[in-house]
């Protein structure tokens, strides 16, 4: 099915990442014009075979605005960048300064994203939350106090937004459950995957590539015309219960 994205200026943060660097990947398959962009991972920015990358920290205000100036105009962003820390830490022993951090790195990083997207012109932004933000996680508040602030509060707020500007801008978001890729690597090894999937109906873990097949839909007017301000969960089916005995 053609997604209509061939040829389209499409930016994805986070791109060196597992699931930036699918979302890359899934968007140059489609024949679009993709800058990468990176924070430390130069190398692995450079492999994707982007038409271009750019690199920028995004909780900083100054580089995000650079980055945007350097990239130009771009129709589709995939704000994918973010961080877990791997760190369990209940919150009666979470130091504010790891709490500051990771809101910064999962969710002012991503309003700095959409609002230089959205300040020059963008008509398709995906946000990447997580099922933590819907189902919390223990040991990681902070983290689930970002995603859920990323794909409610904000989302729902810019889809509503962006219109007054762009009457066909759409803004839609994407929740991956767990996923096979560095920022989990030791996480998701068989004994563990058969103990985290006990909440879920497929007993498995994501690839990236699943959650990137669901950023391009979403980003395609093609194919998501008439779809805003909507949460897709990326998950086998995972609830906030155990579904599975063991």
């Amino acid at each position: 099915m053609d997604t209509g994205l061939a040829g389209k200026r499409v930016l994805v943060t986070g791109g060196s990442g597992g699931i930036g660097g699918a979302c890359v990947r899934a968007f140059l398959a489609e024949g679009a014009h993709v800058v990468a962009h990176y924070h430390q991972g130069r190398e692995r920015a450079e492999a994707l075979g982007a038409r271009a990358i750019v690199q920028a920290d995004l909780t900083r205000e100054d580089e995000v605005e650079r980055m945007f100036d350097e990239v130009g105009s771009v129709e589709v962003c995939a704000a994918v960048a973010g961080v877990w820390p791997r760190e369990d830490v209940a919150v009666r022993d979470l130091p504010l300064e790891r709490w500051e951090r990771t809101l910064r790195q999962n969710l002012t990083s991503t309003f700095l994203t959409a609002r230089g997207f959205l300040r020059r012109g963008g008509r398709s932004l995906v946000l990447v939350g997580s099922t933590a933000g819907i189902f919390g996680e223990a040991g990681h508040a902070d983290y689930a106090a970002a995603k859920s602030a990323v794909t409610y509060g904000l989302l729902l707020s810019l889809k509503n937004e962006v219109v007054r500007d762009e009457p066909l801008a759409r803004v839609n978001a994407v929740a991956p459950g767990w996923t096979e890729s560095p920022m989990t690597r030791g996480h998701v090894d068989p004994e563990r995957v058969r103990e985290i999937s006990r909440t879920m109906a497929l007993r498995k873990v994501a690839q990236p590539e699943d959650i990137a097949a669901q950023v391009v839909v979403l980003a395609s007017d093609a194919l998501s015309g008439h779809v805003t301000g909507q949460l897709v969960t990326i998950a086998g089916g995972m609830e906030g219960r155990t579904v599975h005995a063991s």
